[in-house]
């Protein structure tokens, strides 16, 4: 059975796998149709991924067909088209006892700390997929990106009428901008690649765009923007360390500071930036169960729109000699979509 793995950073290498066992008590036989290119598959490529482990087969945002289901399975059924929400988590395990699995101590994500979904077909426990009989394999793959976007926006909690800075208009910040503005907020979105803000204007109607040039100059354009008050909440979805402390600058007092981005290097600030404004820090990873169902509701009542966000597609026997490209900003990629089968 064929799947791609990632051997080392930077080597994809295409091996024949032995077909999987039938699914025992509690899961499911599933076979991939889509999966949807992360920037954690992105960063796991480069070697930026500290959670990533070698060799690996990558692919944690899927679309997939439920094949067989084993004892004890009534969430799904065979010939279902389901999403994957690929954060195994430890039932029993403190932050899993408390409802946050997403962030259990145990946690293995697919793609990233065990095999993943590029590959022909596979067993996972049923409780992590969520079926639609109405979205496409390819709306399904991406439902566990805006996921990641829609526990973000939770944690920040944006309110009517205020200002929120979204910083990062990657899929992760994309996936941000797309359940703040149904918070009624006010949003701005700052990026270093023109034509990434440019989609936001056109796409989403996104009235505050800013280009992050390093000058000093964003500061100005921020207060003109929040009347010198900045942003309530401020979401940095860019994984980069320095803009990670930068992001401090932009919060107001009594604002918060979400950190949805990973980066492996450290992030540093005077103690003063967080201090004086009486700042909440917060961390955002992976997303709730809950999410899934919300966000399949959302795309099949036509609330969200994601035929926007596929801007490359390649299929299962040209991703090594294409997948460095979506890692360049200049190829214009948004997101990406391998056809599996």
């Amino acid at each position: 059975m064929k799947a791609l793995r990632l051997a080392q950073p930077k080597q994809f290498e295409r091996i024949d796998i032995p077909e999987p066992n039938g699914p025992g008590p509690g899961e499911a036989l599933v076979q991939t149709y889509v999966m949807g290119v992360c920037g954690t598959d992105l960063s796991g490529f480069l070697g930026k991924m500290p959670f990533f482990s070698y060799p690996r087969i990558p692919g944690h945002e899927l679309g997939v067909q439920v094949l067989a289901v084993g004892e004890g399975v009534t969430n799904v059924r065979p010939g279902d088209r389901c999403s994957v929400e690929p954060y195994i988590n430890n039932p029993d395990s403190f932050a899993s006892r408390r409802g946050a699995g997403n962030c259990c101590q145990n946690l293995q994500v697919l793609g990233v700390h065990r095999d993943g979904g590029l590959r022909s077909r596979w067993t996972l426990p049923a409780r992590k997929l969520h079926k639609s009989e109405r979205l496409s394999y390819e709306q399904l793959a991406l439902v566990e990106t805006l996921a990641i976007g829609c526990h973000a926006t939770d944690r920040g909690g944006p309110k009517p009428a205020e200002h929120i800075l979204i910083i990062g208009a990657g899929p992760i910040g994309l996936a941000t901008l797309e359940f703040t503005r149904l918070s009624g907020a006010i949003v701005t979105v700052m990026d270093m690649v023109p034509s990434r803000l440019e989609f936001c204007k056109q796409q989403y109607g996104v009235e505050h765009t800013i280009l992050f040039k390093g000058d000093n100059s964003e500061l100005e354009q921020m207060q003109e923007i929040t009347g010198g008050e900045f942003y309530t909440v401020v979401t940095d979805a860019t994984g980069n360390a320095k803009s990670m402390a930068n992001a401090m600058h932009y919060v107001a007092h009594t604002g918060t500071l979400v950190y949805v981005g990973i980066t492996t290097d450290l992030v540093s600030f005077p103690h003063v930036w967080m201090h004086a404004r009486e700042m909440t820090v917060k961390g955002s990873r992976n997303a709730m169960p809950g999410d899934f169902h919300k966000i399949i509701k959302l795309i099949e009542r036509g609330t969200i729109n994601t035929a926007p966000w596929i801007t490359h597609r390649t299929h299962f026997d040209q991703v090594i000699d294409v997948f460095e490209s979506f890692t360049k900003p200049e190829t214009g990629v948004i997101k990406a979509v391998i056809q599996v089968e």
